[in-house]
């Protein structure tokens, strides 16, 4: 960036564009013409006050294309929009985002123009905080623990009259000092709210969560706006006037249901039962002690939960899942308002949770029809569940209880009865007896599942007047919006143009021997197949310089191919060329891979990194230039197809929208497939071969599914290769990438300077003009 920033002072590197009108800054010397077609839809989108569907390939500069257009927006249109918020999926990602404002903004200094901008990240206190104490528990959920055993009002109250009590300075000068304070205009990341909080002896956490009203544009995680749970307690006063940007969202719908779905096991309800004996123990102390309490308590409930949960924002425990504005403003039922009486209340509910995980098979039910077996059974009626995230909350204050991880067990049970008691539509109940890692051992689940991905995404696209999905593989399109039904004003899916194909797409169908290679069930075991894809590895390993990425269906088949080719001698073969490495479901272990992975490519050794579609490695981490010179794609990545709660979730999708099941299913692995070998190209100078080796890639019901920007370069003589002439035509590949490419081959063709723009306007609008249709 400080490079960046020296050659645009020096150089005056700059561009601004006209959009339909609207004078955009553009921070680079040269822009792509798919970022030239994106910023004209995402225009159209803007100015239709409505939602869209984007899809641009991968590497072309996606970031800066939406930064450049939507500020200038924000600068000419400040009455129609107010705000921009970014959302990414990982913290990285996020990052990203700020260093391309931070790019931004300098291109408008350079043109003697004041942006006048604040951007903020926001992430979570594991990240911001500052506080020593804190920051040495390391674990998210600890982390948050014990920020609010520091910060709850009754701790903070206490802590003033005893010179002793643990408190956190930071939050407290803060609250005194920092509270209503107006960042200046910039941009801020994470290390910047640190550095910014031990400057002013502010907590950096809480600086972000109050500068996301009032700055232009917001950075953070999808969930602080799709978790219905942290979304009330975060983005729920952000103006309406908002453009809302989901980065990377080919994996939306998932995110989305993840967020409304719960898990509950016999484990949670012992815990929840032990939670539930606790707050009694607690309840019982304080009537002895100050009975007074008790009885405000009950008062504010009589007037409704909104009055109710008008206490400081950091008082809040569990937030409710999603219920409608209009039950806010009852009064909590009779039957749970009184503490003793709401207890006794939870006791039962927990009681017969236990008694329905009692099952010898499997159990498939509606939420109607488990609330109404419920009401017959132990007579606890609807209307009473629905309240039972907010009365606990309400309680949990009333006691001031400072562990609150401690409570996280009840917690789950109030928001499956808040859910299960709100939502007859888009959910299913499921309760298995055996856990499906481990079959053998009796271990009963319930599984409360979203099967409506709407349901969480819906009150964003009704409260806020612009809302963009955008990904390089959002292919086919047009399933998105059926999915997360809304109706888009732009649907666009953007080539790729390039001065030289820098990409090698294949499919590989058969071996050298000619024998078919798939990882479909009947011939995943099979030791040819299985030979076949270690000599595709094997030679590829060969020729290819520097670092390849591998990804198989799953961690399970992964482990049995490569103890295979242990087996067939086929990875002494392969570690005669590259260093090998493994994705494993442990974190740690995987960002060691990782380290050493990129250590040895920049060595010059060459290193393969064995991972699984579907994993960290396939959706937020870039292996740009030599890092990943091949990308093999070892069978097509279908979810487990007999879960049941996919079943389930397949059944309403045809129900509902009329998606048929075996169109989902292939949509859902060749979009998770395309996300990996997309992970070769970074951008236009970066070039790549991406290999699907499955014979059924060559149908047409797989192919016709992949993004548009990588069909344009799968010609037919690529779509079905045997293993020696995938070799072949790697070889030639790589033996043209290695010639001299200037900058100058590009300009005109994949790159467009401010000219070229302007006669490409000139000719849209002549043909226009000569256009009858267009009047």
């Amino acid at each position: 960036y400080n490079e960046y920033k020296s050659y645009l002072r020096d150089y005056g590197l700059k561009m601004k564009l006209n959009i339909d009108g609207l004078l955009v800054h553009f921070p680079y010397q040269y822009v792509y013409p798919e970022q030239y077609a994106y910023m004209r839809d995402l225009k159209q989108t803007l100015d239709a006050k409505g939602h869209g569907a984007l899809e641009m390939p991968s590497g072309t500069g996606k970031t800066t294309t939406i930064l450049s257009l939507v500020v200038a927006y924000l600068r000419e249109h400040p009455a129609v929009l107010q705000k921009l918020v970014y959302c990414t999926r990982t913290v990285p990602e996020m990052e990203k985002v700020l260093e391309e404002m931070r790019r931004l903004e300098e291109c408008y200094a350079s043109s003697n123009e004041e942006l006048g901008f604040v951007t903020v990240g926001l992430t979570s206190r594991k990240h911001l905080c500052i506080n020593p104490e804190v920051v040495k528990m390391k674990e998210g959920k600890a982390v948050d623990g014990k920020c609010h055993s520091l910060t709850m009002g009754w701790v903070r109250e206490k802590s003033s009259h005893d010179p002793l009590a643990e408190r956190c300075n930071w939050f407290e000068d803060f609250e005194d000092k920092g509270k209503h304070y107006q960042l200046e205009p910039g941009t801020y990341s994470m290390e910047d709210l640190r550095r910014f909080g031990q400057m002013k002896g502010w907590c950096p956490y809480f600086v972000s969560r109050a500068a996301i009203y009032t700055a232009n544009i917001v950075v953070f995680s999808y969930h602080y706006m799709l978790d219905p749970k942290i979304a009330e307690l975060v983005s729920k006063n952000l103006t309406s006037k908002a453009c809302i940007i989901f980065d990377e969202a080919h994996n939306i719908d998932n995110v989305c249901i993840d967020s409304m779905s719960i898990l509950i096991t016999r484990r949670t309800l012992d815990r929840a039962k032990d939670n539930i004996l606790s707050i009694d123990k607690r309840v019982q102390d304080l009537r002895a002690k100050d009975e007074r309490k008790l009885k405000e308590e009950y008062n504010r409930l009589l007037e409704g939960l909104r009055q109710a949960a008008e206490d400081e924002q950091n008082n809040t425990y569990l937030s409710n899942p999603v219920l409608p504005s209009d039950i806010l403003e009852e009064a909590v039922p009779g039957n749970i308002r009184n503490c003793q009486h709401f207890l006794a209340f939870m006791k039962r509910f927990v009681e017969y949770m236990k008694c329905v995980l009692k099952v010898q098979h499997v159990i498939s039910d509606t939420p109607a029809s488990f609330l109404q077996t419920m009401n017959t059974a132990v007579c606890i009626e609807r209307k009473p569940l629905r309240f039972v995230t907010q009365r606990l909350n309400s309680l949990m204050r009333t006691l001031q209880i400072e562990d609150m991880e401690s409570y996280r067990a009840l917690g789950v049970i109030a928001s499956f009865a808040t859910l299960v008691a709100t939502y007859s539509k888009g959910f299913s109940i499921i309760i298995e007896p055996y856990d499906i890692r481990t079959p053998t051992i009796y271990n009963p689940i319930l599984h409360f599942t979203c099967m409506d991905a709407s349901i969480a995404i819906k009150p964003v696209f009704s409260r806020f007047q612009t809302t963009v999905i955008t990904s390089g593989t959002l292919s086919p399109i047009d399933m998105y919006p059926r999915i997360l039904d809304f109706r888009p004003v732009t649907t666009s899916s953007f080539s790729m143009t390039l001065a030289r194909s820098c990409i090698l797409p294949m499919i590989v169908a058969r071996g050298s021997d000619q024998v078919s290679i798939s990882s479909k069930y009947e011939t995943r075991d099979d030791l040819a197949v299985i030979r076949n894809y270690g000599n595709l590895l094997s030679e590829m390993a060969a020729v290819v310089p520097d670092g390849m990425v591998c990804f198989f269906t799953s961690y399970e088949y992964m482990e049995n191919v490569v103890s295979t080719w242990v087996n067939q001698g086929i990875m002494a073969n392969v570690q005669k060329h590259k260093l090998v490495f493994f994705e494993t479901q442990n974190n740690s272990e995987t960002t060691l891979a990782l380290e050493n992975y990129f250590q040895a490519c920049d060595s010059g050794r060459g290193a393969v990194l064995m991972s699984v579609a579907r994993g960290k490695v396939s959706e937020g981490i870039d292996f740009h230039h030599h890092y990943g010179r091949c990308v093999i794609m070892f069978g097509i990545p279908y979810v487990y197809t007999q879960s049941r709660i996919l079943r389930a979730r397949l059944d309403y999708l045809r129900n509902q929208y009329r998606i048929r099941e075996n169109d989902f299913l292939t949509f859902d692995a060749v979009r998770h497939a395309a996300q990996c070998v997309g992970r070769v190209l970074r951008g236009k100078t970066d070039y790549g071969i991406m290999i699907l080796a499955d014979k059924r890639y060559s149908r047409a019901d797989k192919k016709n599914k992949l993004p548009k920007w990588i069909q344009e370069y799968l010609v037919d003589g690529m779509a079905s290769l045997a293993v020696d002439e995938a070799v072949q035509h790697a070889k030639v590949f790589l033996r043209r990438m290695a010639q001299p490419f200037p900058q100058e081959d590009q300009i005109g063709l994949s790159m467009l300077t401010v000219d070229q723009v302007r006669k490409l306007e000139e000719i849209e609008n002549g043909s226009k003009e000569m256009d009858p249709s267009s009047e």
